[in-house]
């Protein structure tokens, strides 16, 4: 997707509240999730995306990174609905080790799933298995969010149900 004429660089509310918050990611059983204050560059992101994939004619135009796990692993905006705002679009997340895919089917829910304690490195490998609130992720959540509130092993599946290619789009864009 080329995205020229609006770039959507500037990070929506919520993520610009997000990054100014300590996430606790209690020694291992909490969220491994540092958000950024800042969107990645274009070329940032489209030099991470080539490296990821091998594949040097990609481009990272319909991804806006927001944030990383402590291996590295980041999280995006997928920009895949087009005419539809940011906050509109699934977050998705790509793992250091190849492992990615899609864990909220919009910002709002996102930071349901924040709230309920699971963050997109946990989403990818684990499912959102475990509920485990958050109180600061749940105030966010309640002042930001346009959708009602659920666990996040719900918005994990509603996610990947609406685009169940995700991960292997990604696969065949490796060389």
């Amino acid at each position: 997707m080329n995205q020229t004429t609006d770039d959507h660089r500037a990070l929506p509310p919520a993520l610009a509240e997000l990054a100014r918050m300590e996430i606790d990611y209690a020694d291992g059983e909490g969220i491994d999730f540092e958000p950024y204050g800042v969107f990645d560059s274009a070329e940032e992101t489209t030099d991470w995306l080539r490296q990821w994939t091998g594949n040097p004619e990609v481009g990272g135009d319909a991804y806006r990174v927001f944030g990383q796990d402590g291996s590295g692993g980041l999280a995006a905006l997928w920009y895949v609905r087009p005419g539809l705002p940011l906050t509109e679009q699934p977050v998705v997340f790509v793992g250091s080790e190849g492992e990615c895919g899609v864990v909220a089917g919009n910002l709002s829910d996102f930071l349901w799933m924040l709230a309920d304690g699971c963050g997109p490195f946990e989403a990818v490998m684990y499912g959102a298995a475990q509920s485990r609130s958050d109180a600061a992720l749940t105030a966010l959540a309640e002042r930001h969010a346009t959708t009602p509130r659920r666990p996040a092993r719900d918005i994990v599946t509603e996610a990947r149900a609406e685009f169940p290619a995700f991960a292997e789009d990604i696969d065949a864009l490796c060389r």
